[in-house]
């Protein structure tokens, strides 16, 4: 299992250390030896997402970031990509109706919403490959959020990439209809954003202190109950509710102001924020997840509970 070590060899051992306890902890109750994963599987697993994501972390922070891992649907997930048959049943069984009723309320339209949950199905399962490897989408979920968020995700993503696609066929079918002659096709069009509106929306993500990424992400991205988001963070639940109100306020304040010292006016900031985020080459699941961990209350309290005296 390889991370990415800290400088210095006492540190590399210490998040190899790190990375066998959590192994040690998670692995029996994860159910991957009965969907297929062995022991090795499972632990190269943890070493990938945690060398990705917290390459620079504690020992404590390492094993705090597995522990907070979704395992049992990171399990099914990484054994389905693997292509452990029992692994896909498992997960038809548990997530058929879930991915139809997700496309149905995307696409607005059960026969629509039925032929993109279908679609979904062979690149989940991954039926296709790459240098003698398997290419399933599930491969790169990393049990950060709920898998069922995360296949809202991508089931989102696909279908606006379907659309886009279509868009694009349709403009070049009437173009030739009306015997209109065109040179070779140009890059997807791309929906005007004002760049400074890209660079606001990055700066105020960024510089939120992980815990409020965290929450953001919890309670946008993922769909997670105020009281589930509560539970994580070992706080009531109206404080996340308080929180959350805080943060959206402050946040789009704090985007104004970005735009406000690159040349807006606040009306046209104002009016340059009706935007539709899918729009963004900011990613802002990406902005919102990344370091999560580094400061959350979860992870302050493990620290402290190990800290010795």
């Amino acid at each position: 299992m390889s991370t990415s070590p800290k400088k210095g060899g006492k540190a590399t051992a210490a998040h190899h250390a790190a990375l066998d306890r959590a192994v040690a902890e998670l692995y029996p109750k994860s159910g991957a030896e009965s969907l297929g994963l062995s022991r090795e599987d499972f632990a190269g697993i943890l070493a990938e997402i945690a060398g990705k994501h917290v390459p620079m972390a504690s020992a404590t922070e390492i094993h705090v970031f597995c522990c907070s891992l979704r395992i049992e649907e990171l399990v099914l997930a990484r054994a389905c990509a693997a292509g452990h048959n029992q692994a896909w049943e498992a997960f038809l069984l548990r997530y058929r109706e879930k991915l139809f009723d997700i496309a149905t309320y995307i696409t607005k339209e059960s026969s629509a919403g039925r032929e993109l949950a279908d679609s979904m199905y062979a690149d989940l399962y991954g039926t296709s490959t790459r240098d003698g490897q398997r290419i399933s989408k599930l491969a790169s979920y990393t049990g950060r959020g709920s898998l069922e968020g995360w296949l809202r995700t991508v089931m989102a993503q696909e279908h606006v990439n379907r659309y886009r696609r279509r868009r694009r066929l349709v403009s070049l079918d009437e173009e030739s209809e009306e015997g209109t002659q065109f040179a070779a096709p140009e890059r997807e069009e791309v929906v005007g954003v004002d760049p400074r509106v890209e660079a606001a929306t990055d700066e105020a993500i960024t510089a939120l202190p992980a815990e409020d990424r965290f929450v953001l992400a919890a309670y946008f991205l993922d769909e997670r109950t105020l009281a589930d988001i509560a539970r994580s963070l070992g706080v009531h639940e109206s404080t996340i509710s308080r929180k959350l109100d805080k943060l959206a306020k402050s946040l789009q304040k704090q985007i104004l102001a970005n735009l406000g010292r690159r040349g807006m006016s606040r009306r046209q900031a104002q009016e340059a924020l009706q935007v539709d985020v899918r729009d963004l080459r900011v990613s802002i699941r990406e902005r919102l997840t990344q370091e999560n961990t580094h400061s959350s209350f979860s992870e302050k309290k493990a620290e402290a509970r190990e800290e010795p005296g």
